[in-house]
């Protein structure tokens, strides 16, 4: 399914090459052009490296992850849907117990509540957050957790890149007011001054821009999951609420849940720590994922 949203996806296909671009350039420029010039012969060299890597790689792990995960594609059904017989179908799903239940007109399916139709990946999703360019894929009910785990381990390592390299720029001032700025320790031409500030400059760019932009969209996640409405729910909710007055006392989707309760739904039932590993975890079963693909009607 991958290879045909990269196909079908052009924009998402040109983020992914961006990020993983940006993300092995970043290690690049902190292993060339900061921890060697700087913490050359010291300890905190293999420290800030190893941490640095360690960091990256939980991101790749959970971007990886977020990319070839099922975000939660509403299975299709085996027979056609009678569109003429709507109505009536209607009618028997609250007798069947199946109410919230609708049909998709697009890729012709039974949806269960809170499924929402994707126009780029061409099928409904559950509890859909959004389609994301730069995984690809659909943010959804199951892949919803190694999308956050991306975000968090992004701002981390971006703003781990910017104490680095304003660390390093702090040091080699200094050691050029002392003369030695043109050679390292062991006597050795250093890289060209102006080659080390445009990668320091660059780098500092990249860090700052995707830091914000995850730390903005790290935030609105954990708000919709402690809300318990993704934005398109939220959207249909102003909606709702600017066509009817008192909407907002009058319409409620669905039970609101305790806030642990939401975050266990998302990362899982285990330790807090496990939250931060791009691992498989299964939802609370009262949380819904586990319902017949497609109700037993009659088609």
């Amino acid at each position: 399914m991958a290879s045909v949203r990269c196909r079908r996806d052009p924009c998402g296909f040109i983020c992914l090459i961006l990020t993983y671009f940006s993300v092995f350039y970043a290690d690049y420029v902190v292993v060339q052009y900061v921890l060697i010039p700087a913490y050359s012969g010291s300890v905190w060299c293999s420290f800030h490296g190893t941490v640095f890597n360690v960091i990256l790689l939980l991101l790749l792990a959970c971007h990886s992850k977020a990319v070839f995960s099922d975000p939660g594609m509403v299975p299709l059904p085996d027979t056609a849907i009678d569109f003429s017989d709507l109505r009536s179908q209607s009618s028997r799903k609250n007798d069947r117990g199946c109410e919230g239940w609708t049909i998709c007109s697009r890729c012709e399916t039974y949806r269960p509540p809170r499924a929402h139709h994707c126009r780029v990946c061409q099928r409904c999703i559950r509890r859909m957050d959004h389609h994301c360019p730069w995984i690809n894929n659909c943010v959804g009910e199951l892949n919803q957790k190694y999308f956050i785990q991306f975000l968090f381990y992004t701002g981390l390592a971006s703003l781990y890149s910017i104490a680095l390299v304003v660390t390093a720029w702090i040091w080699r001032i200094r050691s050029e007011r002392g003369g030695d700025g043109e050679r390292d320790r062991d006597g050795e031409e250093a890289p060209s001054k102006h080659l080390i500030i445009a990668h320091y400059i660059i780098l500092l760019v990249e860090s700052v821009l995707f830091g914000v932009f995850v730390t903005v969209i790290f935030y609105d996640q954990l708000v919709s999951i402690i809300t318990d409405e993704t934005p398109i729910e939220q959207m249909r909710n102003r909606l709702m609420k600017d066509k009817t007055s008192n909407s907002q006392h009058t319409h409620t989707t669905h039970t609101r849940k305790p806030k642990i309760a939401l975050l266990r739904e998302v990362f899982g039932r285990g330790s807090v720590w496990c939250w931060l590993f791009p691992l498989h975890s299964s939802p609370p079963s009262a949380g819904g994922i586990s319902y017949s693909a497609v109700p037993d009607y009659d088609v």
